[in-house]
């Protein structure tokens, strides 16, 4: 494959894009007079373009997702294999793969039990926000509605998940949101809320968490929504001690607590869910970019025996049971594809690649660090990695947006996509954004920072 294409094979495809498509995080008014990016082609951690340009991704198709790759045969295989024997019924039934899926899947998340099935990640995140209400309703009169949820985070572009939304840029011109989402500080140590550093400083950061609720009231709230690392929000790395206080304080007051592994879940931070490296002890986990690789929709809601318990626990009350359905959780594409996505991971023995590569490429970018005093921070565990660049590393003051589109484009220019945090943080949009797939060998690595590096150089000087 060397990604070559004649003009007239792909001209009208790229008429009817300009005409009929609304792309997604997308300023069109550039196309009026430029053609957009049609990725038509892909094979490991190369994509190619309309033109035949040939691009190492380093973002994983753009958002995090494609963690084994493209071109992966078998997962093909296995969906249109699966489609032709089923390819659709509701979930108030079963399926096989969908059976299968969640047996593998619970074997990997000790303590969890039960997987709901959805088609998005957003769709994930409300169906536990659904349960967090529903429980409230059933358990406390009513009353154990308040969902808290950290600045910084992103749960979703729904109007109930960007009310968990701790991105104020996102969120804007779009509300008023819905009520009894009540936000938290983030636990960024490097744009630090106090004079602290260490494990005193997550622990801080943890306490900061108790006093929203003791001033909210501990009976008003029902739920903790937390990434277990900040994606879009700058990749930002929990402090020591964060986590293990964060855990007392939800059993402290009863508090659910929901962990957010649509980014980090499925391999991408050298375990199978970020929240693993931690000790964490979670009532929901939501998942979905790497379940199935980006090879068919899927999300998953997954809990304990424990919230599964509260909906069947008198089945005389017609209202008692989660009252709820995902059209498209019901396809069996996505399972059968996710049973084959987390087989590769296993034989190809892609999490230890992930931490091996994921270590590699933060000692890169903490030598580009040494070098360029515009990086001011560089952070993130395996595969999933941010560079803060800032103006002065004494004041922390962001360099401009304009600056960081300046070394994104300056990359794809040589041939490798990275990201950015986009239209996120009022004024804080200063984040380059690293998620290689888990195959990624030592070249690609090299090759991404190699370009960064001469990004940088070209863009500051």
């Amino acid at each position: 494959m060397d990604g070559a294409m004649k003009d007239n094979d792909i001209s009208k495809v790229v008429e009817a894009d300009k005409a009929h498509v609304w792309h997604h995080l997308t300023q069109h008014k550039s196309f009026e007079t430029t053609d957009p990016r049609i990725i038509v082609e892909g094979k490991g951690m190369r994509v190619w373009d309309q033109n035949g340009k040939e691009f190492l991704d380093a973002v994983s198709g753009g958002v995090w997702t494609v963690n084994v790759g493209y071109g992966r045969v078998e997962i093909a295989d296995a969906i249109r294999d699966q489609l032709v024997k089923l390819n659709y019924f509701a979930g108030s039934a079963g399926s096989i793969p969908g059976a299968i899926f969640s047996e593998r899947l619970i074997a990997k998340m000790p303590g969890m039990s039960r997987v709901y099935y959805t088609n998005s990640g957003s769709e994930a995140n409300e169906k536990a926000f659904k349960m967090v209400r529903q429980i409230a309703h059933k358990r406390y009169g009513g009353k154990k509605t308040k969902i808290l949820y950290r600045d910084r985070d992103y749960h979703g572009s729904t109007l109930a998940t960007m009310s968990a939304g701790g991105q104020d840029e996102r969120n804007a011109q779009y509300g008023p949101f819905a009520p009894d989402f009540v936000r938290v500080p983030h636990c960024m140590e490097y744009r630090a809320q106090w004079d602290l550093s260490g494990e005193e400083y997550g622990q801080r950061a943890a306490d900061a968490i108790e006093e929203v609720i003791l001033a909210e009231g501990a009976d008003t709230v029902g739920a903790l929504c937390l990434e277990p690392i900040t994606a879009g929000g700058g990749v930002i790395t929990p402090p020591p001690g964060y986590w293990e206080r964060v855990q007392e304080i939800c059993e402290k007051y009863d508090i659910l607590l929901h962990i957010d592994e649509v980014v980090c879940g499925v391999g991408r931070t050298g375990t199978w869910f970020g929240y693993q490296h931690y000790g964490i002890k979670p009532d929901f986990v939501t998942m979905a970019k790497g379940v199935a690789s980006g090879y068919a929709a899927i999300a998953c809601c997954v809990t304990s025996e424990k919230v599964f318990d509260l909906f069947k626990d008198d089945a005389s009350d017609p209202m008692g049971y989660f009252r709820d359905i995902s059209t498209f959780g019901g396809c069996t594409a996505g399972p059968a594809a996710a049973l084959v996505n987390m087989q590769i991971i296993e034989d190809e023995n892609l999490l230890d690649n992930c931490t091996r590569m994921g270590d590699r490429m933060l000692g890169n970018l903490s030598e580009l660090m040494e070098k360029h005093k515009v990086v001011g921070d560089v952070r993130g565990k395996g595969l999933f990695l941010g560079a803060e660049l800032v103006a002065d590393r004494g004041t922390k003051e962001p360099v401009s947006e304009k600056e960081v589109g300046a070394v994104v484009a300056e990359c794809g220019a040589q041939g490798v996509i990275i990201g950015a945090t986009n239209r996120s943080l009022p004024g804080l949009n200063n984040t380059l954004c690293f998620s290689p797939a888990l195959i990624a060998t030592a070249d690609d690595i090299d090759k991404i920072t190699d370009a960064v590096d001469n990004a940088l150089t070209k863009v500051f000087g």
